[in-house]
């Protein structure tokens, strides 16, 4: 399988997913700010949204949007246990994986990641992120993981978090919400992804600055 992924962007839930598994996935990078890939190559033509993560399968087919992406390769490797067994924990999850990618993804993070976005729009974000963080707080007070065992919507979860140190959201707010992000950061294929993107991160950084 192939990843269409951007250092630090939600398309790195993906790339955890894959070292949980121990699956070795083929990675390509795309500039989401220019729309090409590392080719050169017009990535509208792969997403027409213009978006990552895109996941290419062994059959040719397309993927888009966490919400299938996670599932399906949770599905490819069930020794992994990354997606519950039963359908009422499935659903629970995927309920999950919803309430992240739109309460927390795109309700609050991307307005306050998006460095044309006015004052006025990050503040009501701000206020957009209390909400769903006090949800995850109470829930998080009485459990180790989302959903009983670890699975792809605490991998999500974890990405989206991660994002809150670049736009000055401080999670010790809710404390449980931060001992979760440290609990899951501490697991080897998460520390291992986070580093790793993280260096990809800084070294695009310097040539855009270069």
């Amino acid at each position: 399988m192939e990843l269409y992924f951007s250092p630090l962007a939600c398309s790195l839930a993906t790339r955890i997913t894959f070292y949980e598994a121990g699956y070795e996935a083929q990675y390509t990078r795309v500039d989401t700010k220019r729309k090409r890939l590392e080719n050169g190559g017009d990535f509208f033509a792969v997403n027409p949204m213009g978006q990552v993560p895109v996941l290419r399968t062994d059959d040719g087919e397309l993927l888009f949007e966490n919400t299938a992406i996670l599932p399906y390769v949770a599905d490819r490797f069930p020794a992994a246990g990354l997606v519950p067994a039963t359908a009422l924990e499935r659903a629970r999850a995927q309920q999950w994986l919803g309430f992240i990618g739109t309460e927390l993804h795109k309700a609050a993070f991307v307005p306050l990641l998006d460095p044309t976005a006015s004052e006025d729009v990050k503040r009501y974000a701000r206020e957009k992120v209390a909400r769903p963080m006090s949800v995850l707080q109470r829930h998080l007070s009485e459990r180790e993981w989302l959903v009983g065992a670890f699975s792809v919507a605490d991998i999500y979860l974890a990405v989206v978090l991660n994002w809150a140190r670049y736009c000055d959201v401080d999670l010790a707010q809710w404390p449980a919400v931060l001992d979760f992000f440290k609990r899951a950061s501490a697991r080897p294929a998460l520390a291992r992804a986070f580093a790793e993107e993280i260096a990809l991160y800084r070294a695009e950084l310097a040539r855009e600055q270069a």
